[in-house]
């Protein structure tokens, strides 16, 4: 059973893993629709490569919704696909866990803490 578990996880964690894929998720989800662009502003500490990349994965586990409008200049939209709103309570979760976990590193060390 631990062998299955793991391997559960693991596939889990190789679509969330990463600084990125979570804050990603959570503008895509909170806005409906993004474009690149708008994404590029919301996240502005992400590069086009690395932006490009993460959306490209989450596409490939139909987490995300790509579409693309046939005008001049091209148009990209990403939105939440019906599958991926299964991950809105873990996402959710996973907030309010950070936002704890912010707050017990303030009680326990006196000061305000980042992620790194």
């Amino acid at each position: 059973m631990a062998k299955e578990c793991a391997g559960t996880i693991e596939t889990a964690l190789d679509i969330l893993v990463g600084k990125w894929k979570p804050v990603i998720l959570f503008h895509i989800i909170e806005n409906e629709t993004l474009r690149f662009s708008e994404l590029q502003r919301l996240v502005p500490e992400i590069t086009k490569k690395m932006l490009t990349t993460q959306l490209r994965e989450l596409e490939y586990h139909d987490i995300i919704n790509r579409k693309v409008y046939a005008q001049i200049p091209p148009k990209v939209e990403y939105s939440i696909s019906k599958y991926g709103k299964g991950l809105m309570p873990l996402l959710e979760s996973m907030h309010h866990w950070g936002t704890s976990h912010l707050v017990h590193l303030k009680e326990l060390y006196g000061e305000e803490v980042r992620s790194k």
